[in-house]
């Protein structure tokens, strides 16, 4: 086959440009064909999208294909199936697929996703295939590409050993931090509820961590595991315990409510009242029994207290009202009395009108607390007031006192005679001391006789 005649250097070439994903756009529009066989149509294989296929392409009338490039034409395969649009259009999906292929090696370094070193080979097998390859498109371009994945590569490869060095510590270190938190808890949390979160909440952060080496990730994986083990056990210790000790207190609360129901029929009010409570303080002190049973029990506990405390009150009640009605009768009483005894006027009348008032008044009974203090008061006033004259009347006719006054009369006449002999006989100053003698035991008398007549 002889070679064509070459065709000038083509112009600016745009290139297959990359598209959007399958079934987001439509094609680009159809470019007129440099064969002159008619419009050949835009080509969109995978994501990438080309322009006008015969812009780097033509196929002979005799079925031949040919790629334009840069430095010149060069024949890639012969088309005899069809129309040379569609050749054309053949060859231009097989250059988009190949495109797409670098523009996924692209994205991939990009993205510092995968093994550098593998896009590195990928992308130089593409290019040493690139000069044989029976495509229609930018191969210049595509070739541009291949050459610049294929000297980032070693970079990006560096980088990434950075970055998943950076990311390996970084995940050994928040490993590090979880497990000592972890060991705290498992050693000395009490708060069992808030570790058990916290001890899952670990867990299922741990693993979103990725990136640390088999070995180093057992060794700390072992240290997490044992401190919730440990947790665990102390945990499980704990509430085995406290079954037990809520068991006790299960056992101690029946034998409380057996005492309590024994009490509940008795009409001792007031020992049984304090019975009671002393029952209630060893119930608090029994400690809780197991969550299902404890709200029962104190319901069985305070229905035998509700028996007992009922009956008081309904006794209570009717002695309230009676006592009531005795305080009512008893100021009656007293309003009388407080009339009509009069100690001053007459003394023994009074005396017989209050013994016969304090008669009645015991026989009309007891009365409400908050009103005794008031009658008994008004009554002890009624009762001192007696006294009282008592007290008066026995000072008037009390026979040592007038016998003291007497006597001071008496020893004071005989110091006034003894004063006058002194006098008789020149001795005046023994009788002015005898003078003042009698004058001091003169008062004495007066005194005490006026005791007398005040009384």
């Amino acid at each position: 086959m002889t070679n064509p005649t070459p065709a000038p250097k083509p112009g600016p070439k745009p290139g297959p440009r990359p598209g959007p994903r399958p079934g987001t756009s439509a094609p680009a529009p159809a470019g007129p064909s440099p064969t002159g066989l008619g419009p050949v149509p835009a080509v969109s294989v995978h994501h990438v999208t080309l322009g006008d296929p015969a812009e780097y392409g033509r196929v002979d009338a005799d079925g031949t294909v040919w790629l334009i490039t840069a430095s010149g034409e060069r024949q890639i395969g012969s088309w005899q199936a069809g129309p040379p649009e569609e050749g054309l259009a053949h060859f231009a999906r097989k250059f988009a697929d190949l495109a797409t292929e670098v523009e996924i090696l692209e994205e991939r370094l990009a993205a510092h996703s995968g093994d550098p070193r593998k896009t590195q080979t990928a992308a130089a097998q593409m290019l040493e295939a690139l000069p044989t390859a029976q495509v229609i498109g930018d191969v210049d371009e595509l070739t541009s590409r291949l050459t610049k994945i294929i000297a980032s590569a070693d970079d990006v490869a560096e980088a990434v050993r950075s970055e998943r060095s950076e990311q390996r510590a970084a995940a050994i270190a928040r490993k590090e931090e979880l497990a000592s938190e972890a060991e705290a808890i498992g050693a000395e949390g009490t708060s069992w509820k808030a570790g058990g979160d916290r001890l899952r909440a670990i867990l299922d952060e741990w693993k979103t961590i990725k990136g640390v080496d088999r070995k180093t990730d057992d060794a700390l994986w072992k240290r997490f595991s044992k401190a919730r083990d440990a947790f665990n056990r102390r945990r499980g210790a704990y509430f085995a315990d406290l079954d037990r000790e809520r068991a006790g207190a299960r056992a101690r609360k029946e034998e409380l409510i057996e005492k309590a129901e024994a009490l509940s029929s008795s009409t001792d009010w007031g020992p049984t009242a304090g019975k009671f409570r002393d029952l209630l303080q060893e119930w608090k002190a029994a400690g809780r029994a197991p969550r299902d049973a404890d709200d029962a029990l104190w319901a069985r506990f305070k229905a035998a207290q509700d028996v007992f405390f009922e009956a008081r009150n309904a006794v209570n009640s009717e002695r309230d009202a009676e006592f009531a009605e005795n305080a009512d009768a008893k100021a009656a009483l007293l309003a009388e009395a407080e009339k009509t005894i009069d100690p001053v006027a007459d003394l023994d009348a009074a005396r017989r009108a209050f013994r016969v008032f304090r008669d009645k008044w015991e026989e009309i009974g007891k009365v409400p607390r908050e009103k005794m203090h008031t009658l008994e008061g008004r009554v002890r006033a009624l009762e001192k007031a007696v006294r009282d004259a008592e007290d008066s009347e026995w000072a008037r006719t009390d026979p040592e006192a007038q016998a003291r006054a007497a006597q001071f009369a008496e020893r004071a006449e005989k110091l006034e005679v003894q004063a006058a002999k002194a006098a008789e006989a020149g001795k005046d100053k023994d009788a002015a001391a005898l003078r003042e003698q009698a004058a001091q035991w003169r008062d004495w008398a007066g005194t005490a006789q006026s005791a007398l007549t005040d009384r």
